[in-house]
């Protein structure tokens, strides 16, 4: 027969994974479920694009320049007679593959500078560190904009610039971070037992830092949209046709106050973007934060 901590063991329930507990949190959250649902509307669109218009990106319509919203025309056209709506929902592709990108390349550059440097410390973590001070020190935007003058105005140069504004702050997330996991015990004990370091950045420290990077990439993916937008408007980002939604708003800005729909779609789709996925950044740190649950 077995004894009664035998059966306490047998009927005790197994631990809750932490994903499957952020998931419930997170979906308690109404904003970020709202988040959520503007996004992927965003990245359906994005997919199903040849779909839902049967017109190209750069198909002229002269006869119809500036048309205003119609049963034809949904979003209206530009200044050359392109349909609008076909236009967003291309340029919801560039947008998403911008944001994607580019928090990628950053996240991979700057959390490895940023393990590097919160775990060995001392003169690697100096240097590293006055790094990402000067990158900081400068406005993100100027930054971007003096990269892409050096590499030439383009679409993949835009990505680049933006990915590299962003390494310092996904690099100073996770050396902060790092700094306080290395004087947990279990790293102590790994030590203790020969461990080699490259095991415990790969076994223990980066398992442990994933939360705030998941956090920051996802409100990093509306910054990035924002500064393409920038960068395009500038002309210094996608060139025409490619139907980015900051190219756009430059070319439609002297149409603001006589056709103000070329500039009101291209605007609204960014704020709609960019509002997702900052609403899905804060209901993740909600859910991953165990000092933020209720």
């Amino acid at each position: 027969m077995p004894g009664p901590e035998e059966v306490d063991a047998v009927k005790a329930p197994k631990p809750e994974s932490p994903w499957k507990d952020a998931w419930r949190q997170l979906r308690k959250n109404k904003l970020a479920m709202v988040g959520l649902g503007i996004i992927t509307f965003f990245i359906t669109i994005a997919i199903i694009a040849p779909l839902l218009t049967t017109q190209t990106v750069s198909q002229l319509n002269a006869a119809d320049r500036l048309s205003p919203p119609s049963a034809q025309y949904w979003f209206g056209t530009d200044d050359l007679g392109r349909d609008i709506f076909t236009r967003i929902v291309y340029g919801a592709r560039i947008s998403l593959m911008v944001g994607f990108f580019a928090v990628t390349g950053a996240l991979i550059f700057g959390s490895a500078l940023g393990i590097i440097a919160g775990y060995f410390g001392k003169w690697i973590d100096m240097i590293i560190s006055r790094i990402f001070d000067i990158m900081l020190a400068f406005p993100s935007i100027l930054l971007a904009i003096a990269i892409v003058a050096i590499l030439g105005p383009s679409l993949q140069n835009a990505l680049i610039a933006i990915a590299i504004i962003n390494i310092p702050i996904f690099g100073r997330l996770v050396r902060s971070k790092v700094i306080s996991i290395r004087q947990e015990e279990y790293i102590m004990a790994a030590k203790a037992q020969g461990m080699k370091n490259g095991r415990i950045l790969f076994h223990h420290v980066l398992p442990n830092s994933v939360a705030p990077i998941i956090v920051q990439s996802t409100l990093g993916f509306g910054t990035a949209i924002l500064e393409a937008a920038a960068l395009g408007f500038l002309g210094l980002g996608a060139q025409p046709p490619t139907p980015e939604w900051g190219a756009m708003l430059s070319d439609a800005r002297q149409y603001i106050q006589s056709a103000p729909w070329t500039v009101l779609f291209p605007g609204f789709s960014i704020m709609l973007v960019v509002l997702g996925f900052n609403m899905i950044g804060d209901g993740l740190r909600d859910a991953l934060d165990p000092k933020l649950k209720s």
